[in-house]
């Protein structure tokens, strides 16, 4: 049954009522715009970090060292989000609809279904890691086999740490706060990891030393994600007296979607990542470090989609739960709308003014200019779609996603093998950027066609060009009077932010910003 039709069936007079624990239309976007407003400043915060991290690594070590540095985080992230088996998302869906139905009382049951696989899969992954070296010397080809060990074996200490804190994560977002997952990922740690990298740098400057300072904050993250959630799960209805029979239909209920979720979500991370592992094999290491300053720029333009996309996955699958498709259609409008407005001026401002970004990071790093500027063309797809994805996920279509996903993945990783030797970092960034609209514009056809979610009307137009044409028109004028330097860049940015802001003041009813407004108030 299509999306479109399981909301004519909620409307009419009999449809179900919310459970117990499911919130109101209103209730569930005041949710959101306050969640998305949280997650917005931890996205602040993290791409701040690393940015600064990225900078400290490479004028403390060099591109080469540095970018060794960023192979070994890019092979313990993509490993780590792989081992968590897609628990996370299964939590943020199954949490959250449990306590529409129940009011939590299964909660427990899915703690264990999920955690114990992770704990048991990421242990055997790190003991691969530990104890065959030739891995080692495989991924880390630009530091000697020595110290290339010593990283690879300290990233595999920690690996289960990390995995099962993302799991439990999951989780806490399914309460509908985003208030752990930012406090550990996008803000506690990143900033840890600066506040050890700066006297590292200065005293001690090595690949492995600056390693530590990025794999150590786990320790504090983990043990506060396990402390949230602990606190949430007080107010838990007592957990339910399961037989056998119930507690393996539940656990093949949640692997059942979370299964597909494990694989998409391994080539989710491997889009962001793969090419620093390409460069590094196939280019040259300063290579990977150009193209990582350029990845963290894109990673920026992208903070507030990250920001409601936390917010809103718990509030979309409660919506569902209860039958109330029509304000889960109505949340995803809005907060699509939220995104392109407010996310294409920062890529149209990076396409315009490439080089003298990219100066931010170095000297040697204006040569990722054309590739910086072929993400961001690819990334207005992405933040025009909004978070498609997430729906199917919230819809339960987890092998969806899969099929999207591994599409996106093979697109990246054939392309970026012929392009990646001949063109460097350019041919990395056109193998992503190409992956990148393949994913968005099938999930945009899915959530429309199959889920019956309608994105684009009159109003999410006028947001898509009050944020194209107010900061593109002005910004290429200037590039045109005083070119790309940092002097256009500063006027540039200015001027046109001047303007989108008169211009979304002016137009504030039809672009929803009021929307906003009143429901951080009621909020309140």
């Amino acid at each position: 049954m299509t999306g479109a039709h399981r909301a004519t069936r909620s409307s009419r007079p009999g449809a179900a009522r919310a459970a117990p624990g499911a919130a109101s239309g209103g209730d569930s976007t005041a949710q959101a715009a306050r969640g998305s407003w949280i997650g917005l400043l931890g996205s602040a915060v993290n791409a701040l970090a690393g940015f600064a991290l990225v900078a400290l690594c490479t004028h403390g070590l060099g591109a080469n060292a540095a970018g060794a540095v960023f192979t070994g985080i890019a092979v313990f992230t993509i490993l780590s989000n792989g081992l968590k088996l897609g628990a996370d998302t299964g939590l943020v869906r199954f949490v959250s609809r449990d306590r529409a139905e129940t009011g939590g009382t299964r909660i427990a049951a899915l703690l264990r279904i999920a955690v114990w696989p992770v704990l048991a899969i990421s242990v055997l992954a790190a003991l691969v890691l530990l104890l065959v070296p030739q891995t080692a010397h495989a991924l880390l080809p630009g530091l000697p086999l020595g110290q290339a060990l010593a990283v690879m074996r300290m990233f595999a200490a920690f690996l289960p740490m990390a995995t099962v804190a993302l799991v439990l994560l999951g989780a806490t977002r399914g309460y509908g706060t985003v208030v752990p997952f930012v406090g550990s990922e996008q803000i506690g740690k990143p900033v840890l990891r600066m506040v050890l990298a700066v006297p590292l740098v200065l005293l001690a400057p090595s690949a492995l030393s600056l390693s530590a300072a990025w794999v150590l904050p786990t320790v504090a993250g983990t043990g506060y994600t396990w402390w949230a959630l602990r606190r949430r799960r007080r107010a838990d209805a007592p957990a339910a007296v399961q037989s056998r029979g119930e507690r393996r239909s539940q656990a093949r209920e949640f692997w059942a979607f979370s299964g597909p979720r494990a694989i998409s979500s391994v080539f989710d991370i491997t889009s962001v990542w793969i090419g620093v592992v390409l460069l590094s094999l196939l280019a040259t290491s300063r290579d990977a470090a150009v193209y990582t300053a350029v990845s963290r720029l894109i990673t920026a333009g992208t903070l507030l989609q990250l920001a409601v996309r936390l917010a809103v996955a718990p509030q979309i699958s409660g919506l569902l739960a209860a039958r109330k498709d029509g304000e889960a259609h109505e949340l995803h409008r809005l907060s699509t709308r939220w995104i392109a407005l407010f996310s294409l001026p920062l890529f149209v401002l990076m396409a315009v003014f490439p080089r003298s970004v990219l100066t931010l990071f170095g000297g040697g790093f204006p040569s990722g200019a054309a590739a910086l500027v072929v993400l961001c063309l690819a990334n207005a797809v992405n933040v025009m779609v909004g978070n498609a994805q997430t729906v199917i996920l919230m819809a339960g279509k987890s092998s969806w996603n899969l099929a999207v996903s591994g599409t996106a993945c093979a697109v990246q990783v054939g392309f970026g093998v012929l392009l990646v030797p001949r063109h460097g970092v350019l041919g990395a960034g056109i193998s992503w950027g190409l992956s990148v609209i393949v994913d968005n514009l099938l999930s945009a056809l899915l959530v429309r066609y199959r889920l019956g979610f309608r994105t684009v009307d009159r109003d999410y137009l006028l947001a898509v060009g009050v944020g194209l044409a107010a900061v593109g028109a002005i910004a290429g004028a200037v590039r045109w009077q005083l070119g790309d330097t940092p002097a256009g860049v500063a006027v540039g940015s200015l001027i046109a932010l001047v303007c989108f802001a008169a211009a979304v003041w002016r137009l504030r009813a039809s672009l929803g910003v009021l929307e906003l407004n009143v429901t951080m108030r009621r909020r309140r």
